[in-house]
């Protein structure tokens, strides 16, 4: 605890509540798309509000503090979009089964060390053209949302620049405070919707069948490995961390069959929210920003514990407000991965490809952009890389 106390800062503590912010605004909505399609009650709809906090949580704290690195965990925002056209189908307690499935086999992944083996061989230049590509709609996001609230998102992008010139290490903070006040003075701030509520956990007994299996287990076990964990893990190597992949996945995995009977569908290492954490915004000294990591999981547990809270505070803040907050939270994130992306000469093409097919946000197979982009990338480096053989020259007695 001395330790944490000696390298808290400020950056890092509000790089983590950003973070969590972020992760709340966005994928929840999703899950609530989901609970209105499968008419869920609105006891089940807490519990698993509740489940997928307190695991972020409990998992963000647990390893960012036993590897010293800004370990942000959240739950799967393509898993959760999958069970939109799903979970109509098919009964909670069918679906929590196949939770079940899915984590046991990401669980199995994890400890075999598969997975390491595969990111190990990833290059440098691919990782970060991806997580650029991940990153690109959130920071063009900022400029889209000009269009509905131009005042709020003009005023919060010059605090930005300003602070980013006096105060760079606290810009972030700036503009949420900022955003907050412009956002009140307007009337745009709803706090007349805010409630007091606390989350209660449901039991659902799992039921396992064949369906749900094939269905959701195999699905968000794809969707899982290819666009959450390749590129979570690609944003901590792009930020210089080579924390094993094989305990966060294990453990994730883990996480999730503990929690997956009160509605926890998949938890996984972030990617966008973690590259908050991971920069120089949150801290200049690398071995500090896991303070970033410690604070964001407190942020999951205050917010899942007050479940019903949660849902009215997000309510509460225009849309444009959380989408220029993000883009320019990311900004850094975004030149970063751009530069690592163009670093080194012989992979700019791969990495373009990458690039670009990671941001388009294309489906195919039900695989995600990210997925793809990272086979195109793969396939353009070992395509323009690969040696060509060597001329066969004739030996002069030959030529004789």
């Amino acid at each position: 605890m001395k330790a944490l106390l000696n390298d808290f800062s400020l950056s890092a503590a509000v790089a983590g509540f950003i973070a969590t912010v972020i992760s709340f605004a966005g994928p929840m909505v999703i899950i609530f798309q989901v609970a209105d399609a499968a008419h869920l009650s609105r006891e089940v709809v807490s519990s698993w509000v509740w489940a997928i906090s307190i695991g972020s949580a409990l998992l963000g704290i647990g390893l960012s503090w036993r590897y010293r690195v800004p370990v942000i965990i959240a739950w799967s925002a393509p898993g959760s979009a999958l069970l939109v056209t799903l979970m109509p189908s098919i009964t909670m307690g069918e679906a929590v089964g196949a939770y079940l499935v899915s984590s046991l086999i990401i669980f199995v992944v994890g400890v075999s060390g598969a997975f390491d083996r595969i990111i190990s061989k990833l290059p440098s230049a691919i990782a970060a053209a991806m997580l650029a590509g991940i990153l690109f709609s959130f920071g063009t996001g900022l400029f889209v949302s000009l269009q509905g609230k131009p005042l709020l998102v003009l005023l919060m992008f010059a605090t930005y620049l300003v602070c980013k010139r006096l105060m760079p290490r606290y810009a972030v903070l700036m503009v949420l405070v900022v955003g907050c006040l412009v956002a009140f003075a307007s009337g745009d701030l709803h706090l007349d919707a805010l409630v007091l509520g606390f989350a209660t956990p449901v039991w659902i007994t799992p039921q396992f069948t064949l369906s749900a299996t094939l269905n959701i287990a195999l699905p968000l076990v794809m969707v899982a490995l290819t666009g959450q964990f390749v590129p979570g893990m690609a944003v901590l190597r792009a930020s210089g961390y080579q924390t094993p992949a094989s305990p966060i996945i294990a453990s994730s995995a883990l996480g999730t069959a503990l929690l997956a009977p009160f509605g926890c569908h998949g938890l996984n290492p972030a990617a966008i929210t973690a590259a908050i954490c991971t920069g120089r915004e949150a801290h200049e000294d690398p071995r500090k920003r896991y303070v970033a990591g410690i604070v964001g999981g407190l942020c999951y547990l205050v917010l899942g514990i007050f479940g019903a809270t949660l849902v009215s505070l997000f309510s509460a803040f225009p849309k444009e407000l959380i989408a220029a907050l993000a883009g320019l939270a990311l900004f850094a994130a975004i030149a970063g991965a751009l530069t690592g992306a163009m670093a080194v000469p012989n992979d700019r093409e791969a990495a373009l490809v990458t690039f670009l097919t990671t941001a388009s946000g294309m489906s195919l197979f039900g695989l995600s952009a990210a997925f793809w982009g990272l086979i195109f990338g793969m396939a353009t480096h070992l395509l323009l890389t690969a040696r060509r053989p060597a001329p066969v020259v004739p030996s002069p007695e030959v030529v004789r």
